[in-house]
């Protein structure tokens, strides 16, 4: 039993399984190189093997035995990592971090250009910093830097080993001889010049080695040492520093302490974007918070220039430390998901989601808002059970959020989440919180964009709700006393047409769009017309043929629509470039506007704007709020430039305007339902409604024929409004452009048209038939009933008069005649 103890391979209590041998470096080194896993974590590493059976040499076990040594007591972040040993009869076992040697690595650097310049000045950077710790911290030298001394890990790092020829500065300077021959080339030019040695410094050798290294990193492996004269492969800002570094007097090459002081310097090989980066989240830790979100918010900017590996290993897990154990805040998100793509799906799911969680919980603002601007880098990887149970409760509550730039996100956020949300949370609370937003929300842009979102996430709907909600939503829409969402709502209704019956189209669509053919707005009433005109044309269509019913219908009952009728959506109905196609809503902080009631009192666009008949450029207010980012000015098209033929457009929901939201166009419904053309002229707001027009309304008063002076008087009241009549329309349009500024609150409410009751604005449901177009009642115009109201006390006064008359002058005889 004993004997079997003493006699086993110790090499099976070494924990990692050694794999495949790494070509090419076993001719540069004593050690051959191999691919190797933990045992029980199957993490990868690096095992380097020194066969002592096979080598017979003394000398060489003896480098090997010093190489092990030195790797473990030496430790720093550009030294390579010892993990564990084994040495047994016939073999030297040493594991580290896993790398490849340089030699291989730099073949494989297919970029050119500025990310290799970065990247290559990074690992020359490192490896200075590794021989400044050797030579000045450690004194020590290193006596074998080229490019098959230094290995890279998986982050990109460069890390200096081959430890066996290193010793102290103040020993022999005499460089040692080294095995195998082929080290030689990188010998300095002293080690045959005894004369010079006298010159050497601490140093000295290893910035020789440091010169040949810089070469061979732009040039590859060296084979001849006259190709060191070649110089025009290395940048123009090392040129001068590497002349240095291969001068042929040891005392003239610098310390590796100054080359980095002077490399880091503005202009400098050091300094870079990738240098100064990956730096300041070295030392992280003792910076304050304001640095951090400023290094933060600027990193997104520079990753596309960084090697993915470097970004993938390196930058990213320091960005998931930084935020989850210490203050970096809000910030470190975009970066942070911008490379999270990077992952291997199962990474992702390990590193990424958990964090991505836990954020969502945050009751910060500005933290929620940065989730849900960045919403679509992260949640295609995230599963549907996760979403519907832990992100979307979350995100739902941003709908009832006081601050209008998060309401406005979180809608927007719908468009990633619909496709992996449940029944419930799409069909009924996604909804629900939609018709609540668009009825009362006091934001126009926050209205508009609730329509676009809903038009956008419609394939994804329950087809029995999808034809319930659609139509009355959109209708809705279309009379939504805010131009931009007029639009929304008529373009919706294009874009959705699939999933309408005809007889639906017939009866419900087309009289509501008709009403917007006259709507005062040019940016309304054109893409108004167009989609009537393919309504119409899809109608007759399959009036001339019936046969095409069906098909015309196929998607209306579907989940998915048929590719066969795709064709008739928008191109731009793609999730990934959604969201630049919302409208940016203006500031409705410009004055006070109470809450959405029944009676909507707003200014009329005409009062703000001498010219509205184009939607124009202007500023994002609802997303300039103090607390939150701000967002850039964007400049959109004109929600009418579409082309001659192009009626559903995909730019429907970009649409800006310089109209104030919270001062929505007065749009009068008439008795039937639909909407009217309001002038939108002052304080007329409909001409037809006019009080001279409305004493046309009047029948003559003649109830008392006896008296001929109240009947002269009649007579000519009817003479005179008879001969207005002619000239009255012609009177009505020139004052339009005449009347002066409601200048205050109180007479813009004394003129405005009550239309939000007539529409049903604020009911927080899309039932079936509450937004029926031709069927709802309409309340008086405040105007009218004031005139009407007025008329009747006059006729009341009137017959008050004739009886007084009567009753002084006695009854009238039978068959007397007045004179």
């Amino acid at each position: 039993m004993m004997w079997s103890f003493f006699s086993r391979d110790s090499a099976k209590d070494f924990p990692y399984e050694i794999g495949e041998q790494v070509q090419g470096f076993e001719h540069h080194s004593i050690w051959s190189l191999h691919r190797a896993k933990r045992k029980n974590s199957n993490e990868e590493v690096s095992v380097f093997v020194y066969e002592i059976s096979k080598n017979a040499s003394e000398a060489k076990l003896e480098l090997a035995k010093a190489s092990v040594k030195r790797l473990k007591t030496l430790r720093h972040p550009s030294i390579l990592q010892f993990l564990d040993s084994l040495e047994t009869d016939k073999m030297l076992y040493v594991a580290t971090e896993s790398v490849e040697p340089l030699g291989n690595h730099i073949n494989q650097l297919s970029s050119e250009g500025p990310q290799k310049d970065l990247y290559l000045a990074w690992g020359v950077f490192q490896i200075t910093r590794a021989l400044s710790f050797l030579n000045n911290d450690g004194n020590l030298r290193h006596n074998n830097v080229c490019i098959w001394s230094v290995f890279v890990n998986a982050s990109g790092e460069w890390k200096l080993g081959s430890l066996e020829y290193v010793s102290a500065v103040d020993g022999n300077p005499m460089p040692p001889v080294k095995i195998p021959p082929a080290l030689e080339i990188y010998d300095p030019p002293e080690k045959n010049e005894p004369s010079k040695l006298k010159a050497s410094t601490k140093c000295s050798v290893d910035m020789w080695g440091l010169g040949c290294l810089v070469w061979e990193s732009f040039n590859g492996p060296l084979k001849v040492r006259s190709n060191l004269k070649d110089i025009d492969v290395i940048p123009k800002s090392l040129q001068s520093l590497y002349c240095e570094l291969v001068g042929a007097l040891p005392s003239n090459r610098p310390n590796p302490a100054d080359i980095i002081t002077r490399c880091r310097k503005p202009g400098g090989f050091f300094r870079n974007d990738l240098v100064d980066s990956l730096l300041f989240l070295e030392e992280i830790q003792i910076k304050d918070k304001a640095e951090k979100n400023r290094f933060f918010s600027g990193l997104a900017n520079h990753l596309d220039n960084f090697p993915d590996n470097v970004c993938k290993h390196k930058i990213l897990p320091q960005l998931i430390t930084a935020y989850e154990y210490g203050d970096a805040g809000s910030a470190v998100l975009a970066p942070m998901f911008k490379l999270g793509k990077l992952l291997e799906e199962a990474d992702y799911q390990k590193r990424i989601v958990p964090c991505v969680v836990k954020l969502f919980s945050s009751t910060d603002r500005v933290t929620r808002s940065r989730l849900l601007q960045q919403i679509e880098l992260f949640i295609p990887h995230i599963l549907p059970q996760t979403v519907n149970d832990q992100i979307f409760p979350q995100v739902a509550h941003g709908f009832l959020d006081t601050n209008a730039t998060i309401r406005e996100q979180t809608v927007k956020s719908i468009i990633h989440l619909a496709p992996k949300l449940n029944y419930n949370n799409l069909n009924v609370e996604v909804l629900r919180h939609f018709a609540r937003l668009q009825a009362r929300d006091d934001q126009g842009g926050i209205r508009t964009n609730t329509t676009v979102c809903l038009g956008k996430i419609a394939p994804h709907l329950h087809p029995q709700v999808r034809q319930r909600v659609l139509v009355s939503a959109f209708i809705r829409a279309m009379r939504d006393p805010f131009p931009p969402a007029r639009v929304a709502g008529v373009l919706a209704l294009a874009a959705t047409q699939q999933y309408f019956l005809l007889s639906e189209i017939a009866n419900r669509v087309l009289p509501a769009l008709c009403s917007l053919t006259v709507d005062p707005e040019k940016s309304v009433r054109d893409p108004a017309f167009k989609t009537v005109k393919g309504f119409l044309g899809k109608l007759e269509k399959v009036s001339e043929d019936p046969s095409l019913r069906e098909t015309m219908e196929a998607d209306v009952h579907t989940a998915t629509p048929s590719i066969g009728n795709a064709a008739a959506t928008w191109a731009g109905w793609a999730v990934t470039a959604v969201t630049a196609k919302f409208y940016r809503s203006q500031s409705d902080s410009s004055r006070p506007r109470p809450p959405m009631t029944g009676r909507n009192l707003s200014k009329p666009a005409s009062l703000e704007q001498p010219s509205s008949s184009s939607l124009s450029t202007t500023t994002s207010s609802v997303t300039s709020m103090t607390s939150l980012e701000h967002e850039s000015n964007e400049t959109s098209a004109s929600a009418s430039d579409y082309g001659q033929n192009d009626w559903d457009n995909e730019n429907w929901g970009e649409m800006d305007t310089s109209q104030d939201p919270s001062s929505p166009l007065a749009a009068g419904t008439s008795n039937n339902g639909q909407m009217k053309a309001p002038s939108a002229l002052g304080e007329v707001k409909d001409g037809w409604d006019n009080e001279e027009w409305g004493s046309l309304e009047e029948d003559p008063v003649g109830e008392d024929q006896e008296e001929e002076e109240d009947e002269q008087q009649l007579i000519v009241g009817d003479t005179m409004k008879s001969n207005e009549l002619s000239t009255n329309i012609g009177s009505l349009l020139n004052n339009c452009n005449n009347l002066s500024p409601i200048r205050d609150e109180q007479q813009l409410q004394e003129h405005h048209i009550n239309n939000t009751t007539n529409a049903n604005w604020n009911s927080d449901s899309w039932a079936d038939g509450e937004f029926e177009p031709i069927e709802e009642p309409l309340t008086g115009n405040p105007k009218l009933d004031e005139a009407r109201r007025k008329r009747e006390e006059k006729k009341l006064q009137r017959q008050r008069e004739l009886e007084a008359r009567r009753s002084q002058k006695g009854p009238m005889k039978l068959g007397a005649r007045k004179l």
